[in-house]
């Protein structure tokens, strides 16, 4: 940002220097993270002189890039002076729309072959996530999806995961097998001992009722431990 572009309107500036006119005459790829951005919010702050793009750029700044600021809630968006509940849910529009643009979920008769499908499909869903979520796939004799359940919201402990709630769906459904998916908000996917306590326990009931556990898929960011694949289940 140049000096003369501080506490000026964006419709002030040159037209080729505006983020909606560059984007019609150079393309999106053309606009940085902050342009893109201030062209949602479209105004800025007439009291203080803050443009929309003065906006984008203190968003990205206070939540250290569009990553972080997709995970913002409302509340916190709305610390920004300038910003209101209006922009804030304008914001968490655009991703989520981004989120389901980008989502690779599987859907009932999807054949499991791999980790990785379930990663793909559960990754843009449970990255963002600010606590642990939990879920069961019940497949068929054939490893097709018939359905995913959500089983808890909160810390992994066996107190939330308790083998009643995820396997009376799964009995309920006639599943063959399941296999259980959820995430770490820190980003870092390495299996907790809780982690693997309550896969030990979980696979036990699958045993005595018949079912097969076929693997617990942990998210991170950008990355996802199998405990399948690790020799772990």
């Amino acid at each position: 940002m140049t000096k003369n572009e501080v506490g000026r309107r964006i419709k002030d500036w040159p037209v080729e220097e505006r983020p909606r006119e560059k984007l019609l005459g150079r393309g999106a790829q053309a606009l940085s993270d902050a342009e893109l951005l201030a062209l949602i919010l479209r105004t800025g702050d007439a009291g203080s002189r803050t443009s929309a793009l003065d906006h984008a750029r203190q968003l990205l700044a206070t939540f250290d890039g569009l990553r972080g600021l997709a995970a913002a809630g409302v509340s916190e968006i709305c610390r920004l002076r300038g910003i209101g509940p209006a922009k804030a849910a304008e914001i968490q529009a655009v991703f989520e729309i981004a989120r389901r643009f980008s989502d690779a979920r599987m859907r009932p008769g999807d054949r499991f072959t791999s980790s990785a499908d379930v990663y793909h499909a559960f990754h843009e869903r449970l990255r963002d996530h600010k606590r642990e979520v939990f879920y069961t796939l019940l497949l068929d004799s054939k490893n097709r999806l018939i359905r995913e359940i959500p089983i808890s919201e909160g810390s992994l402990t066996a107190s939330i995961v308790h083998p009643r709630e995820v396997f009376a769906p799964v009995i309920r459904e006639s599943a063959s097998a399941v296999l259980f998916v959820h995430n770490h908000p820190s980003g870092d996917p390495t299996p907790s001992r809780e982690d693997l306590d309550i896969t030990k326990r979980l696979k036990e009931v699958g045993e005595l009722v018949g079912v097969r556990v076929l693997d617990h898929i942990v998210v991170g960011s950008g990355r996802y431990v199998s405990l399948a694949d690790r020799g772990l289940l």
